[in-house]
């Protein structure tokens, strides 16, 4: 299947180039989320006829991007959870707790944006996850998860 891109995707390509992928991954997730439209002859010269203001859109959403960054380097977040007295946690830590703990704190994550390759924390202590908030753009945020009293 032949898609035009309309704004960067990470391991892809960037906006405005032609790319071939698998059908169910176009349909699926491409089009839907208004990351690609079908590289049909009307849809590339609509996309020519609107070029600058998609180049635009994306400088915009990079340039957001690139703030929330400024404002998470740097921040550290308590997670409470409920731990064993040696320090092992009877659950886990995910991606949607780091990304409650950080909305409450007043920086607004989504949990899609939270990358923990190692998988869930399982223990208390300091650990450092990845947050992608761009095809673009990555920071690293300090997260201490710590027993319940």
């Amino acid at each position: 299947m032949q898609l035009i891109l309309l704004q960067k995707v990470t391991n892809l390509g960037n906006l405005g180039d032609k790319v071939d992928v698998k059908p169910g991954y176009g349909r699926n997730y491409l089009v839907p989320q208004g990351k690609a439209v079908p590289a049909t002859a009307a849809s590339l010269a609509e996309f020519e006829a609107r070029r600058a203001e998609y180049e635009a859109k994306a400088r915009d959403i990079l340039g957001q991007a690139e703030s929330r960054r400024a404002k998470l380097e740097g921040a550290v977040v308590t997670v409470m959870a409920n731990a064993s007295t040696e320090g092992k946690l009877y659950g886990s830590v995910g991606p949607r707790d780091i990304a409650d703990a950080f909305t409450a704190a007043g920086l607004p994550l989504e949990k899609s944006e939270v990358v923990m390759g190692d998988g869930p924390i399982r223990n208390v202590g300091e650990f450092e996850v990845q947050v992608h908030l761009h095809a673009d753009v990555e920071t690293t945020v300090r997260i201490m998860v710590e027993a319940e009293a």
